[in-house]
């Protein structure tokens, strides 16, 4: 039997190159969107999901067990970006980053995670970011949300082992898509104390992911790993250079690393 699949925030970048292309595969895809009635031209079935919210969670979770009786595959996708001097990011809007990228997908494992105890197997692979790996400039909501949720996965991997559910980290670089549109830009203020080097930033951010890769390598990691048996436990893709920056921030002095990462934002 073909395995099941849900992909939360599947109606746009890279979750629907990822449903597009497992669909393809043969896979029974599902994915989620906030407004699924709106979006037009998926080739896969979307339930209606808002992360933010655990009762909207474990209705859509019901409902593709209803519909297929199993879940073999989860792919925590939904997250939003974030940037902005820390110091004039609303707290509100701090909340709803964490919300998003790091306590929906915790949700999402909650209600997932008996069914698969029951089935005696499953994959969940959680879409986190490079950016996750280290503290970057205007960006530090993000790193921050992120790279808990890597925590998070590296802990409860060890602890759903013995029922045969795997988890794995998929860290993404830069890629194609409207994230630079739909994240929460903290204003660019004419009287900021960061209003020159939070400027340049912004742009500098916008070109990267305007020049990214195509979302399509994201797709082929994914499908190479859920046809892997055993998964290792952290993935990145993206750029030589994106994937370097990891293993420099593991091999330098952090001043060092600092240094490096100041020239590149031109602070």
């Amino acid at each position: 039997m073909s395995k099941v699949i849900l992909i939360t925030g599947g109606s746009s970048g890279i979750g629907k190159s990822i449903g597009a292309f497992l669909h393809q595969k043969g896979y029974i895809v599902y994915g989620t969107s906030r407004n699924p009635n709106q979006v037009k031209d998926s080739v896969f079935p979307l339930l209606q999901l808002d992360v933010r919210y655990v009762n909207s969670i474990t209705n859509a979770v019901s409902e593709l067990i209803q519909k297929e009786g199993k879940i073999d595959v989860v792919i925590n996708n939904a997250g939003v970006g974030i940037t902005g001097p820390l110091e004039e990011i609303p707290a509100q809007e701090i909340k709803n980053n964490f919300e998003t990228n790091f306590f929906g997908p915790i949700e999402v494992m909650k209600a997932i995670l008996p069914q698969m105890r029951s089935q005696q197997s499953g994959l969940i692979i959680n879409i986190t970011s490079i950016a996750g790996y280290m503290g970057l400039p205007y960006r530090s909501v993000y790193s921050a949300s992120k790279g808990a949720l890597e925590i998070i996965t590296e802990a409860i991997r060890m602890e759903v082992k013995e029922f045969g559910i795997q988890l794995t980290n998929v860290a993404p670089g830069d890629f194609a898509t409207n994230i630079a549109s739909s994240r929460y830009h903290a204003p660019l203020k004419d009287d900021s104390a960061y209003k020159i080097t939070y400027g340049n930033t912004l742009k500098m951010m916008d070109e990267h992911v305007d020049s990214g890769s195509n979302p399509n390598e994201m797709a082929y990691a994914i499908h190479k790993i859920i046809e892997t048996s055993q998964p290792n436990v952290h993935y990145k893709v993206g750029s030589f250079m994106q994937r370097f920056s990891v293993v420099l921030k593991r091999v330098l002095p952090d001043k060092m690393y600092e240094k490096l990462l100041m020239k590149h934002y031109k602070l």
